[in-house]
């Protein structure tokens, strides 16, 4: 995930290129995509995370997601008042994963790149409000 320290956003990365966004500096937009897909590993790490069973964690934290040839565990979701819904564990008040150290090896992949397109449209948007914490709706 392109975490990088606050206020910076071409800071290289120890594990790649410099990066050219500001996960702190965003409201969760990642965490508002409605398939956040797991894996059985992603649920081993979250489970001991929280210190249960697989089996709990899967029923708490996920659910199965099948339509056509897709058939996988996603992340459950929760109401937001910025996104219409964020993963179950986003803190809606923060604004920041709750499981940052532990979270699904997707969300630590995110957003498969330097640039985040989302962050990029932010920045736009709160430059041109004069306003750095501006969250535009959709």
């Amino acid at each position: 995930m392109g975490e990088v320290a606050e206020g910076d956003e071409h800071q290289d990365n120890e594990e790649g290129p410099a990066v050219k966004f500001n996960c702190q500096k965003c409201p969760g937009y990642c965490c508002s995509h409605p398939r956040i897909a797991v894996t059985d590993n992603d649920l081993r790490r979250l489970a001991a995370h929280a210190g249960i069973s697989e089996t709990a964690a899967r029923k708490r934290f996920t659910y199965r997601y099948k339509a056509g040839d897709v058939d996988e565990q996603i992340m459950r979701h929760h109401k937001d008042d910025v996104y219409r819904s964020v993963c179950t564990l986003f803190d809606r008040e923060t604004r920041k994963c709750t499981v940052y150290a532990a979270r699904p090896y997707v969300c630590r992949q995110y957003p498969y790149g330097t640039t985040c397109g989302y962050y990029d449209f932010l920045k736009f948007e709160r430059a041109h409000q004069d306003d750095e914490e501006y969250i535009p709706t959709f």
